[in-house]
């Protein structure tokens, strides 16, 4: 299978499809990064939020695949906003993930209590990547408001945000803001874990729309979702733990979906999000410490 990729807006070339690890804990964390890898996938996205980046990077070593092939993707938490600190947590990330460089870095959430330590973060990653330890940046859960504001505060448009995109929850909005400024959209949740893990009682692995898709090009109605984000031109970050789940989310590079198809499916959406408003995350309920 031939991977797609996405040319970011400062010329790097990056998978669309990767394995995501939030909530993998970390003795299944290797394991799946081990077999993502040598399945195929090029992408690996983590977190130091997600307590598993040591894992992530025993996982890239022990895969077999040349480092210099692998896309490692990891995000700064807001405890670690502000300039210095922000230096210092990519710091911590590196050391944890045995990388000299990262690939993608990016800002967890927007800290809206505090924005100019999310904007004192971002000059930081935006030193990263002058010096070339990061060869791209961005950030993640940020409204167009936000986005609006770092931009004209900083020097350097993100290269990403990360965002919940799935078939119930398609944020149209957001998209539009990332698209005016160039911005990848990167869909976190995207097959839509986040609804059924908040206990919606909709999950759009079931839906008729999209299990008569699935039937129609005997796929899986996951791989269908996930064929959707790519022909959106999304990038899109799965997660598993699951070995055979792993290779399912792969198999998507041998079908493509009509225009009709991709418009059913665009018309799912709720207009509800799975999990809280990131703007409603702040240093007193969230800003727990990343360890060294």
């Amino acid at each position: 299978m031939t991977q797609t990729h996405v040319t970011l807006n400062n010329g790097v070339k990056m998978p669309a499809l990767g394995l995501g690890v939030f909530q993998s804990a970390p003795e299944e964390t290797t394991g799946a990064v081990v077999t993502a890898l040598q399945t195929g996938y090029r992408l690996i996205d983590t977190a130091a939020a997600y307590f598993n980046e040591r894992e992530v990077g025993e996982g890239i070593r022990r895969s077999g695949i040349d480092r210099s092939e692998i896309f490692v993707e990891t995000k700064l938490w807001m405890s670690d906003y502000g300039y210095d600190e922000a230096l210092h947590g990519f710091e911590k990330s590196v050391r944890k993930l045995g990388v000299d460089q990262v690939d993608l870095l990016l800002l967890h959430q927007p800290l809206a209590s505090d924005f100019g330590k999310t904007i004192a973060a971002y000059q930081a990653i935006e030193t990263l990547l002058t010096d070339g330890r990061v060869r791209a940046i961005g950030v993640s859960n940020q409204t167009p408001a936000e986005l609006d504001e770092l931009i004209s505060r900083t020097g350097v448009v993100p290269a990403v945000n990360q965002i919940q995109v799935h078939p119930y929850y398609t944020q149209p909005q957001w998209r539009a803001a990332n698209d005016r400024h160039g911005i990848l959209t990167q869909c976190w949740s995207p097959i839509g874990g986040a609804y059924v893990y908040r206990d919606f009682k909709k999950n759009p692995l079931e839906d008729s729309v999209i299990t008569a898709i699935a039937d129609k090009y005997s796929k899986t109605p996951a791989q269908v979702i996930l064929r959707w984000h790519l022909e959106h031109g999304f990038s899109a970050i799965p997660k598993s733990v699951k070995a055979h789940r792993i290779a399912e989310n792969f198999d998507v590079f041998d079908f493509a979906l009509t225009t009709g198809e991709i418009a059913e499916i665009d018309a799912l959406d709720t207009g509800v999000r799975g999990g809280p408003d990131p703007d409603s995350l702040n240093l007193a309920s969230h800003g727990f410490v990343i360890p060294e």
